[in-house]
């Protein structure tokens, strides 16, 4: 759909109301009901349905009627939504040309009042050529309703955050504006895509700058994972920039390895057969003299103390690797055998059970509430005994105690420890069952589709 910004210029306060209603609408609904549209947009004059039918007119917004009368935003619209917010920001005042367009993105020239020219970067998830981002990209989590514009304004949260990091550890990256929705504000970059240039007066030079670009990403805790020369602009006098940054993980990453190899793999591909370069690798027996450091390895880098992926949350980076880089910041203190076989976990594991911590205090809470009922019953206790339950010894040896001397006990602290671990298992599926809108007296609806994380 092409971004025609003229018809801005037709839009009045009321269609802008009834698009911002629709937006809200669609936090908890797939396709709006138009009576919830005209309750949010809450016009004074009335007229909600004469507006709809203008934004109809202009593809701001598509009707359904399959199952409801309802209504749901388009790209279009939801552009439109953010230009405007951009624009009585000040961030610019003019839309220019077309300049780039991808599988996921179209990118457009903007003017600021003083005539600088920005790059307007509009994220486009859903498109044909690019509809398997949910199990390609990590926005959604483990979450399971989605939407498109919704995974949009993730992508560009995400590439505005990693932008601003990046520029702020001088790496050679645009610089982020703003950012609004699935739209992205940056400094224009001079220059070509590397794909376009067919000489270069010092290829070596080049090729070693962006090598050394993505082994100091790695040493910054970060994989860009699509670093090829489609991403890598650069200018008559050979000043590389890097470019889109929303798939970018953590070296934790399980398939950071992966990741790092194949960005190099493309760097060396792209000056083999457009430079004609040859490189001497550990892995080619045909050589006479065998280079060992040719290609970087990833096991070879060493990640700075100034990591960006923790700052950041690069996927990959889990909660158990945050606990390491506290326990080392705070003190340093080293770690028994046990404590590493416990935290040993598989990825899936670590993220979704991310309140480990909330459930260990909770079990430990019932065993204790487990002691306090036998003293009740009427268990003879030592006072020993009781100097290790309230916390003077270790609890595993008092618990060792108890459970030798009274075996019901150890049962009944066996069988709460499994509810607990139960209702901790049982809290994600609790979630999912928000999904659903259940309307008053009428049971459950079958076209309200409810999207809690908007």
């Amino acid at each position: 759909m092409k971004l025609d910004v003229n018809v801005l210029r037709y839009l009045s306060k009321d269609d802008f109301r009834v698009l911002t209603a629709v937006e809200l609408g669609m936090r908890n609904h797939e396709i709006v009901p138009a009576e919830l549209v005209t309750r949010i947009a809450d016009l004074k004059h009335g007229g909600t349905y004469k507006v709809l039918k203008n934004l109809l007119k202009y593809k701001l917004l598509h009707h359904d009627s399959s199952k409801y009368d309802g209504f749901r935003l388009t790209y279009l619209g939801y552009d439109f939504l953010a230009i405007k917010t951009l624009v009585n920001r000040g961030v610019f005042t003019g839309v220019g040309r077309q300049i780039g367009v991808g599988k996921e993105s179209d990118i457009f020239e903007v003017a600021q009042e003083d005539g600088t020219i920005l790059a307007m970067k509009l994220h486009r998830l859903g498109r044909t050529s690019f509809r398997a981002v949910k199990n390609k990209r990590d926005y959604l989590r483990h979450r399971s309703s989605f939407s498109w514009l919704y995974l949009s304004r993730l992508a560009a949260l995400k590439e505005f955050a990693f932008m601003k990091a990046l520029q702020e550890h001088d790496f050679p990256v645009p610089k982020a504006i703003d950012c609004n929705r699935h739209c992205v504000i940056m400094s224009l970059v001079p220059g070509y895509p590397m794909v376009q240039v067919k000489e270069l007066q010092n290829p070596e030079t080049i090729f070693e700058k962006i090598i050394g670009i993505v082994v100091r990403l790695a040493e910054h805790g970060l994989i860009h994972c699509d670093f090829n020369e489609f991403n890598i602009m650069i200018d008559d006098e050979e000043k590389i920039t890097m470019i889109d940054f929303p798939q970018m993980v953590s070296v934790s990453h399980q398939n950071a390895q992966m990741y790092f190899d194949r960005d190099i793999e493309c760097i060396f591909k792209f000056f083999r057969k457009r430079f004609n370069m040859t490189f001497r690798e550990d892995r080619d027996e045909t050589e006479v003299e065998v280079d060992e450091n040719s290609r970087p390895s990833f096991y070879d880098i060493s990640k700075d103390a100034n990591a960006l992926d923790r700052d950041l949350e690069a996927s990959g980076f889990t909660k158990k690797e945050q606990n390491h880089l506290d326990r080392f910041i705070e003190g340093g203190q080293e770690k028994s055998k046990d404590s590493d076989e416990n935290e040993e976990s598989d990825d899936e594991e670590q993220t979704c059970e991310s309140n480990e911590e909330e459930n260990l205090n909770e079990m430990t809470s019932l065993e204790l509430q487990g002691k306090e009922q036998n003293n009740s019953d009427g268990a003879e206790l030592d006072d020993t005994e009781k100097g290790e339950s309230s916390g003077d010894k270790d609890e595993d040896e008092s618990d060792e105690e108890v459970k030798n001397n009274d075996p019901d006990l150890e049962k009944k602290l066996e069988k709460q420890r499994r509810r607990a671990m139960a209702d901790a298992k049982g809290r994600r599926k609790s979630q999912s069952s928000r999904n659903t809108y259940k309307d008053k007296g009428r049971g459950r609806s079958q076209h309200s589709k409810v999207h809690n994380d908007w």
